[in-house]
């Protein structure tokens, strides 16, 4: 399956601060917040949204297209994406603004305060799919990712128009379309990607209901951290997926990112929806383990040790054979 992934490509700043937000928040004044926290930590990595699953689908053997725009500091990034497995001809680069950057800290609940610099971004809505999907092999998924809305709306459509499958996964940017662009987002959408939150506040944007959500998709996914992932499809029985269990959480930063990259191998691999999870899940945790959203090694036995004491026995079986194929 050729997979091109759209969204977000970005320079991350990760810090950490080594207690709880909730404890600097005062009741009757979070009208009028001026908070400063000191952090221990500060970590420089590369990171986005589409790179993050675009670099993950490489590592599985998959050769994904990545499609997104950056500054003219995105060389380096570029040998780093390649070298893993990532086709970035698509990829738009600005001769005037800076790569994307995530500015986020993390305190020991989890918890996170971000802040996000669109910078080139801006300019994804140049990029055109048509050119790739005419060309031979064509494109069989369109992963459309958090991005410049205007070149969210224009990939949708884009899918719509030359008959390609396409995956929604608007996440954060629910926070910045209208009523009637979240629709269009979502609508005839493949697989449609959520977390809780998200999936409550595509409810309220759009008007439908959760029924009427599922009437207009293939398969809605909705993640929910430690607690796992829920799958349901319009007349299904809904799944429930538990998620890899770990002591040894490091950083939240781009585990949702892992998650679909592994959900989206096991779809272009035929594999069913309850598999393909067990192996987001699975990939989730191994990034949660790392500091950044790349920087983490991947193991075909790890993988499957993981799985097998989660899933059992018969759910590693059948995805080892596979991963020790492209790991």
């Amino acid at each position: 399956m050729r997979i091109a992934v759209t969204g977000s490509i970005a320079t991350d700043h990760l810090m950490v601060y080594p207690g709880r937000f909730a404890d600097q928040l005062v009741d009757g004044h979070l009208e009028r917040v001026s908070l400063s926290f000191l952090a221990d930590t500060l970590e420089i990595r590369r990171g986005g949204v589409a790179a993050n699953i675009a670099l993950a689908l490489g590592r599985l053997g998959l050769r994904p297209l990545l499609a997104g725009a950056v500054g003219t500091d995105f060389a380096e990034y570029r040998r780093w994406l390649e070298t893993n497995g990532v086709d970035t001809r698509l990829v738009h680069v600005s001769d005037t603004l800076h790569t994307a950057r995530f500015v986020c800290t993390t305190d020991t609940d989890q918890n996170q305060i971000a802040t996000f610099y669109a910078g080139a971004m801006a300019q994804a809505r140049v990029i055109r799919l048509e050119p790739a999907a005419r060309q031979p092999g064509g494109l069989d998924l369109v992963v459309v990712g958090p991005n410049d809305p205007e070149a969210m709306l224009r990939h949708t459509n884009e899918c719509r128009a030359l008959g390609v499958p396409f995956a929604a996964d608007p996440s954060q940017q629910l926070a910045r379309v209208t009523a009637e662009e979240a629709r269009r987002l979502i609508d005839g959408a493949r697989y449609l990607f959520t977390n809780e939150y998200e999936a409550a506040l595509l409810r309220q944007r759009t008007g439908w209901t959760h029924e009427e959500i599922l009437e207009r998709v293939g398969t809605w996914i909705v993640t929910a951290g430690a607690d796992g992932v829920t799958i349901a499809g319009k007349g299904g029985p809904r799944l429930a997926v538990p998620a890899v269990p770990t002591d040894r959480a490091q950083d939240p930063t781009g585990v949702g990112d892992a998650f679909r990259a592994g959900f989206l191998a096991g779809a272009a691999w035929d594999w069913p929806p309850e598999r393909s999870a067990q192996l987001g899940c699975a990939l989730a945790t191994v990034v949660l383990e790392s500091v950044g959203t790349q920087e983490y090694k991947l193991s075909a036995a790890d993988l499957a040790i993981r799985i097998e004491e989660t899933y059992g026995r018969t759910a590693a079986a059948r995805i080892r054979t596979r991963l020790s194929e492209v790991l």
